[in-house]
């Protein structure tokens, strides 16, 4: 796509604006899109979600359709390639365009810093380098094609746990050398066009509210020239946001910008500048993406074949092998059967839940895809083993929905939709219905497939019972249900009863929904399923006994990882972890496939042959995930977090998710493996992490310099040889080591990455480069007032030298570079000098 520029004064076009027109384009006009200034020649922009696919806007009268579906942030971060990355970032940039959408509410780039953190799977690393280097890729990719992406959320967000009044307590050298690096790389790097803020508070204060991040270091020490965008309704004050630096309020209509705004100026509250400035800063974006250009779009909605296969590519790129006693890759020709067991073989899990969903081209599953590349050469058979469903699933029938005006399913019709089975979701009210509130009838007509017990189930935001073949069986139109998990936490509990069924007729099942008591989110989860059979455990350990090979895929799902809360556990859901066991005792040609996001126990791994993490891959996962175990493709990826082996490790074990209304960063900047190493904790599987078909040697690396001066760079060249026999990739990776540090460091931390691809005995070097920040820390000043300088100034107490400067500090000494293929496989470790700052 060819990006045209109409070039505008901008300038001019604000000058001639009223305060209230200017105040107009600082608030959303609906969820999905901003105010326009016809006369000003100002367009409508529309914004869409999200990290792992264009999903555009979603309103009451129709879906947003079918989009490309990239793997989810922890998978894209587990390419450590932002050469690829780049590449996902166009297409979604393009897709975006596609859906008429002008903003991309991506990336997700907070960082993995506990395991059991909700929306892990939609963020890309534990290390801020690695997601810092990713994210500014994605930027960059998706920025090139008229789309402004808005990096969030800014910042320590990193739990679901009361996200929207939690404040994050981090001390300022943790906050600088963790959680803003990211967000600095992307404005850096990426000239990310656009910050969205994070619901919660730091340190106490709103970060939408919150000048030193949103003006200090954002603006005048980053240079960051695009639009401040709020989270949906993150947004708390006039006064407090539009002087800390927010720009534009979302979803609309604005209750703290608009005309709030306008009038705030008109008492004196806010100056008019304050909204010049917002304004300017919005118009210049919208003139970089060429918004101003009406005509130049997208039109077309079908995938080329390009975009399928960097999908699959990225998936591929992405799975990382953790343990290979040989199993893998299947020798395909020699098996006559094939055993797929687990209950995510036969389900199609590849995205997170939450604003990160959205609709693929096409849901495959582990089972068909390798049915479909094996079926002809092997019998495959399939047993789920366990049931892992958080909640029953939603019927599979489409619901047919009449809307009614008010509140009680009174009056006249006033809209229809149908939906394609018995989730209903609806954001804001549909056409014809009162702002106060709405009811909906919806009805869908059933079949079963096995006479007998069924489980009937209810998920709400509103009131609403649900009737089969006109008797209520669920009732909860009464007091409020306690809440639950589903619709980003908004959701009430999950409501079941049994109920016989009789096959071969049809079943009507009505919903009776009324908005009463909702939140602006809506809707209803109604599902049903059969009893599952008892022996569910035995059908499977019979069917691995009977097979050449077993495939055993478990794993999540979005029932388990998605917005609005976190996980309690790292154990697997149902009873997996026996499965696994059961399946490994009955035949010993097993791989386990692991379908999850984040990290997850694996109390079997000595007993298991081969292990392999295919995440939450996409639409091309399973397809993918298919030519890495028959070793058609490389299993490229490598670990962004570390796995522990038990969730008591984690540096956030005593500190997560937070309690009367905070969340202490108790663990400072020993994040991830920086407290395993530190600690000398052995984790499960260490950052970075992943073995591969072929074998390489990384030779040894040659320094540019032994001293390095700050203000200067150190390049090291690394060789690498495959010495394998088939193609294959490999993640150089460089940490640095202060040998004797001034204060308390990590034992080392990474500071460079460059991944390979390499023919069979061919060589290549990897060219890592080293910086001030390489070797810095955030030296956030010594923290004394001067009237208690000068009472410390009496024998005996030594306070050394005025150093009050916040700023990046690089200590004279010697330091070991650590050259590896993980934070825990380093195979060289060079020392050098290192002539920094003045010491105090």
């Amino acid at each position: 796509m060819s990006l045209r520029l109409v070039v505008v004064n901008t300038d001019e076009i604000l000058a001639a604006l009223t305060l209230d027109e200017k105040a107009s384009l600082t608030h959303g006009q609906d969820l999905w899109s901003t105010y326009a200034v016809e006369r000003a020649g100002i367009p409508k922009i529309v914004v869409t979600d999200g990290p792992n696919g264009a999903r555009g806007p979603v309103d009451p009268e129709r879906s947003a359709g079918a989009s490309i579906c990239a793997p989810c942030g922890s998978s894209l971060g587990a390419t450590w390639d932002p050469q690829l990355i780049e590449q996902i970032g166009a297409l979604i940039g393009r897709e975006a365009r596609v859906k008429g959408c002008r903003v991309l509410l991506a990336p997700t780039v907070n960082i993995h810093r506990s395991p059991l953190a909700g929306r892990n799977f939609e963020c890309y690393s534990e290390d801020p380098l690695l997601s810092g280097r990713i994210a500014a890729a994605f930027v960059r990719g998706a920025q090139a094609h008229g789309v402004a992406t808005t990096v969030k959320h800014f910042v320590a967000n990193d739990a679901e746990h009361e996200r929207y009044t939690m404040s994050s307590v981090v001390d300022a050298r943790t906050l600088r050398e963790i959680y803003l690096v990211p967000f600095e790389l992307a404005v850096r790097e990426g000239r990310a066009l656009g910050i969205m803020t994070a619901y919660n508070r730091l340190n106490g204060t709103w970060c939408s509210e919150h000048h030193e991040l949103l003006q200090n270091i954002l603006r005048d020490e980053w240079g960051f020239d695009g639009f401040v965008i709020s989270d949906w309704f993150a947004a708390g004050s006039t006064v407090g946001s539009a002087q800390a630096g927010l720009d534009l309020e979302m979803p609309g209509p604005g209750r703290f910008f608009g005309p709030a705004l306008a009038d705030a100026v008109r008492a004196g509250l806010v100056d008019e500048p304050t909204v010049d400035a917002k304004v300017r800063n919005l118009l210049r974006v919208w003139q970089r993406i060429g918004a101003f250009d009406a005509g130049d779009a997208e039109t077309s909605s079908t995938p080329s074949v390009a975009d399928i296969a960097l999908a699959h590519r990225a998936a591929s790129d992405s799975m990382v092998l953790l343990k290979n006693d040989g199993v893998l890759p299947l020798a395909a020709s020699s098996i006559r059967h094939l055993a797929v067991i687990g209950p995510n073989a036969d389900r199609v899990h590849i995205m997170g839940g939450g604003s990160a969903s959205l609709e693929p081209q096409h849901r495959t599953s582990p089972l068909s895809a390798l049915r479909t590349r094996l079926g002809a050469s092997a019998t495959i058979t399939h047993e789920p083993g366990c049931v892992t469903d958080r909640y029953v699933a939603p019927l599979s029938a489409a619901l047919h929905v009449d809307f009614f005006a008010g509140s009680d399913l009174l009056g006249d019709v006033v809209h229809q939709r149908e939906f394609d089975s018995g989730r209903v979701t609806l954001f804001g009210n549909p056409p014809g219905t009162h702002a106060n509130g709405f009811s909906f009838r919806a009805t869908a007509s059933v079949r079963v497939d096995v006479a007998g017990a069924h489980v009937l189930s209810l998920v709400q935001v509103g009131r609403s019972r649900v009737l089969v073949n006109g008797v209520v069986l669920i009732d909860a139109t009464g007091d409020a249900l306690p809440r639950g998990s589903a619709f980003y936490g908004a959701g009430s509990q999950e409501q079941r009863v049994e109920v016989d069924l009789e096959e071969d007729c049809d079943h009507r099942i009505v919903v009776e929904y009324s908005s009463a008591s909702s939140v602006p989110l809506q809707g209803i989860i109604v599902g049903l399923r059969p009893q599952p059979p008892s022996d569910l455990l035995d059908r499977a350990v019979i069917a691995a006994s009977a097979a050449d090979a077993v495939i055993v895929v478990v794993g999540t799902s979005d029932e388990w990882e998605s917005e609005g809360f976190d996980r309690q556990s790292l154990q697997l859901p149902g009873d997996q972890d026996e499965l696994v066991r059961r399946v490994r005792a009955a035949n010993a040609n097993c791989a386990v496939v692991v379908n999850a996001g984040s990290p997850v126990a694996m109390p079997w791994i000595d007993e298991v042959p081969a292990v392999l993490l295919c995440g939450l891959g996409g639409q091309e996962m399973a397809p993918a995930l298919v030519d890495v175990l028959v070793g058609t493709c490389e299993p490229a990826g490598r670990l962004p977090t570390t796995y522990p082996a038990r969730v008591e490790d984690n540096p956030t074990f005593t500190n997560f998710p937070g309690e009367h209304g905070e969340l202490r960063y108790g663990e400072g900047i020993f994040v991830g493996y920086r407290w395993y190493e530190t600690r000398h904790i052995a984790p499960l599987f260490p950052f970075g992490h992943g073995l591969s078909y072929t074998t390489f040697v990384v030779g040894e690396p040659i320094a540019s310099s032994t001293t390095f001066v700050e203000g200067s760079t150190l390049q090291i060249d690394v060789p690498v040889r495959n010495s394998g026999t088939r193609r294959g990739a490999e993640v150089v990776q460089c940490y640095v080591e202060p040998c004797a540090p001034l204060c308390s460091r990590p034992h080392k931390e990474l500071k460079a990455f460059a991944k390979l691809w390499l023919d069979p005995g061919a060589d290549a070097t990897a060219t890592l480069t080293l910086d001030d920040r390489s070797f810095a820390y955030w030296f956030p000043g010594d923290g004394l007032p001067p009237d208690t300088r000068e009472k410390l100034r009496m024998p005996l107490v030594q306070i050394g030298q005025p150093d009050k400067q916040p700023r990046w500090r690089v200590d004279t000494g010697r330091y070991r570079l650590h050259i590896g293929r993980s934070s825990a496989a380093i195979d060289h470790v060079l020392e050098i000098e290192v002539r920094g700052s003045p010491q105090s």
